[in-house]
Parts: C-alpha cells; structure tokens; sequence
C-alpha cells in the first residue's frame, strides 16, 4: 500500500516541481469550481519532434527522418474525430498543441485540427488555444500565421537567459533569441503570453538566479512557469552528473531558489496559483487548470494520455488512455482502425479520488468541499483527513490547513507537497476501503486493457 502512494505521488507530480499567496490574493485569482459534466473536455495534441534532444529531456520526443507534416495533419484530424465520437463531449473548453516542438509543425497542421474540433463539437472563439513555442528564429517567424490558424496563446520554453546554460542544456537558442521571441509573442498575443524557466541548474548560484529572474521580469508577459531541473535516466545530462562531470546545486540550495523567485515575483505582481505557475491580472492557464481540477481531457497523438468516459461504448467510468509512443507506428494504427490508443485503464473510485487529491493539492487554494463532493459523495474531506493522526501533525505544524474553505497547503507546506503526498494518499486509501468493502477493485488490480 505505501508503495502504492509514494507511486501515485511521484507519477501526478512528474508534471511539474517538487510553496500559498494571502487570502486575498488566492480569492483574486481563483476560478469557481465549475460543475463535473461528461459532455465537456479539454483537448491536449500531441507533436512528438524535435530538431534535436534537449540534455536533460525525456519526453516522448524523436528526431524526423524525414518531411511527413501531411500525414501528420491527417492523423492527428482522424484520431481527433474518433476520441470525440468516443468521449460524445460536446465542449472543448481549450486547447493545447505540446511536444516535442509544436511549433515545427506547420500552422495549416494547426487550423486544420482545430477545423475538425469545431466540426466535431463546440469550440468557443474565444476558448484558450495554446501552443509550445522554441524560442529560435524559426519559431519566431511563425508566431504572426499560428495567431491566423487560431492560437490565442503563446507557451515560450526559454528554460535559461544565459547562453552557457542553453548550451549545456542542450537548447537550440540563444538568449537574445529568446527576448526577440517574448517581444513577438507579446506582440500578437498581449497577456496570453507565458514564459518557462529552469532553476537548479549545474553551476547555478541563488545570486545568479535572483539576477537571471530580475531580467526576465522585464520583458515577460502575464504569465510564468518555473521548473526545478531533475535529472531524468537515460539522458546525456543525468550521464554528465554520474561521472561527476557536472554538478547541481544541493538540495537546500534550491530549495531557497525556488522560495526567492516565489517572494519576487509576488513582489511583482504575480500571485502564485499552483506550484509551478504564477500569474497576474488573472492571465492563468486554464487549460491546465482544467488537469489540476480533475476534469476530463483527451489526449490526440503518439504518446498522448487523456481522462475520459467512453458513452459510445456504453462506458460509464473515466478511463485513463495511453496512445502509442512511436511516431511511425502511432500513423500506422490511425490509418488502420482511426486511433493509436494502446493502453485503456478504467479508473477505480479510490484511483479518481488519488488523482483529484494529487492534482487539487498543487494549487494553492487546494480543493474546497463543493468540489471534492462532487467525486466523493459519500466521504467529505474533513469525514477522510480530520481524524488521521499524520494529518493532524502536519496541520499542527502550519503545513497544511483543513477548514471551511477546504483542503489546502499554507505558504511553507506547498514547497513540502512531495513530502506530505503520501501520508495523505494513505489516509485516503484507508478510508475508502472502509466505506467501499470491496465493491470497488482494488488499484494495484485495476483492468488494464491493451490494444494490439
């Protein structure tokens, strides 16, 4: 069992880093939990190239062998049309183009997907599209014909403002580049522009961070993710540090990396919404929000994953889909049978509730009691968290804060969340297999379906 969470753990918050702005702050950049519904999704699409790879990147990304945009743009339409007639949702309530590097593809590969969204079910005008955008001249160039093929918002992944980073890093861009690129974004898409960087890098000092951050503060836009660097396994720079060739920062000297950029850019203006994202005059990304709040999303292309009922195949629980990994064999199973999907998982109760904790929890106004009913009726948060004993230490400590508003971490616990995760997954597991009694499969005997 405590494998069982330290896993769930360590999947959900994959994502993102490893920190809560005043009251007033949260209530001004909060949205209002809208109601679960069946008939709304967002939509993720997945673009798996790169010009090359990145040091420290794991991601499901490949090197093109050769131009293949048209039968990319066909796929991606014909595996679009079959989740949503599988989903039956009626609303897409955003979408977003990830990689890889989206923006390699071609901005007529962009309208046309969105063409067969809107033909397929309703997409607002004026729903957030967003798209990836390496920041190199290339990109650049394409920002002004993105807009015109439908994207309203901009993803910048500049990770570093210093040139010997980006090259140790392995990015493909200069900082000079990136600013030009911010300038064009902004440009076209004023407060729907977010920027992303990297801390914790090899050689980097918390001075040097403080300065890095003071520069990008003068020319991003409304929006800014940090990720703290990890090293990921079978990447040149993971191989880098187990020669002892290069060296990160010690744990604790990122940990005061991460609490300097949350004072300054609070200092700034922007209000902290979740671990990783900061933003003001409210320019959030709601098409991640839409993960954070447990709602349904589709995920199109090789190596997407998506959290959705199938109604068109009689399903009545959400499923969690895995597409195929390879691009080459992804095209090939779309053109046979109109998608890639290889793996289906249904979704135990007690695995949608893991999953509404672990993603609820990294935002900072946490999960209020509305919306935790509406996936747990019969247990309410304080029914599952008031009575554990690891809980009441961690509320003792000012770490985390179970009230009428909810269930959230205060300021100092959020830095803490990988830490208080499991105990708070192992609660929940014991208090639904005391309410459940074996009406629901246990997680670790979930039905796994793959598809051949």
């Amino acid at each position: 069992m405590i494998r069982h969470t330290a896993r769930v753990a360590a999947r959900a918050l994959s994502r993102g880093l490893r920190g809560v702005s005043d009251s007033s702050s949260e209530e001004r950049i909060e949205n209002v939990f809208e109601p679960f519904s069946k008939q709304q999704a967002s939509l993720y699409l997945h673009w798996p190239y790169c010009l090359r790879r990145c040091s420290y990147c794991n991601f499901n990304k490949y090197i093109p062998r050769e131009n293949n945009d048209n039968i990319m743009t066909e796929c991606l339409q014909r595996e679009t049309e079959t989740l949503l007639h599988l989903s039956q949702v009626s609303c897409i309530t955003s979408v977003f183009f990830g990689g890889g590097t989206p923006s390699l593809a071609q901005p007529s590969t962009i309208a046309a997907v969105l063409e067969t969204v809107s033909r397929q079910a309703n997409l607002s005008n004026k729903a957030e599209v967003t798209l990836e955008v390496n920041p190199t001249p290339m990109g650049k160039s394409k920002l002004e014909d993105f807009c015109c093929a439908g994207v309203n918002r901009f993803s910048i992944g500049v990770q570093s403002l210093q040139d010997e980073h980006l090259k140790l890093l392995g990015r493909d861009h200069s900082y000079r580049q990136a600013l030009q690129t911010i300038e064009e974004a902004r440009r076209l898409c004023p407060g729907r522009v977010s920027v992303d960087v990297m801390f914790g890098r090899p050689g980097q000092s918390v001075q040097a961070w403080e300065s890095e951050l003071s520069e990008l503060l003068k020319v991003c836009d409304d929006h800014v993710s940090l990720y703290q660097l990890t090293l990921e396994r079978g990447t040149q720079l993971f191989t880098q540090v187990q020669r002892g060739e290069l060296a990160l920062p010690a744990e604790e000297v990122v940990a005061e990396m991460y609490q300097r950029a949350r004072t300054t850019l609070h200092q700034h203006g922007f209000l902290q919404y979740e671990v990783s994202n900061f933003a003001r005059h409210n320019a959030v990304s709601h098409h991640n929000m839409s993960y954070w709040k447990g709602r349904q999303y589709i995920g199109v292309g090789p190596g997407a994953h998506g959290r959705f009922v199938l109604p068109a195949e009689g399903g009545s629980v959400r499923e969690a889909r895995t597409q195929t990994l390879e691009p080459d064999v992804w095209i090939r199973e779309v053109q046979q049978r109109g998608h890639g999907t290889r793996r289906r998982i249904p979704l135990s109760h007690l695995q949608l509730l893991e999953e509404v904790l672990v993603m609820g929890m990294r935002m900072t106004a946490g999960i209020n009691h509305k919306h935790w009913e509406m996936f747990s009726p019969r247990l309410t948060l304080n029914q599952v968290f008031g009575t554990s004993t690891e809980v009441q230490e961690l509320l003792q400590r000012g770490q985390l804060l179970l009230d009428d508003r909810g269930l959230r971490c205060s300021w100092d616990g959020l830095a803490l969340l990988d830490s208080m995760l499991p105990a708070l997954l192992l609660q929940l597991e014991r208090q639904i297999s005391l309410v459940d009694k074996g009406d629901h499969p246990s997680p670790n005997h979930a039905s796994e379906v793959y598809v051949s």
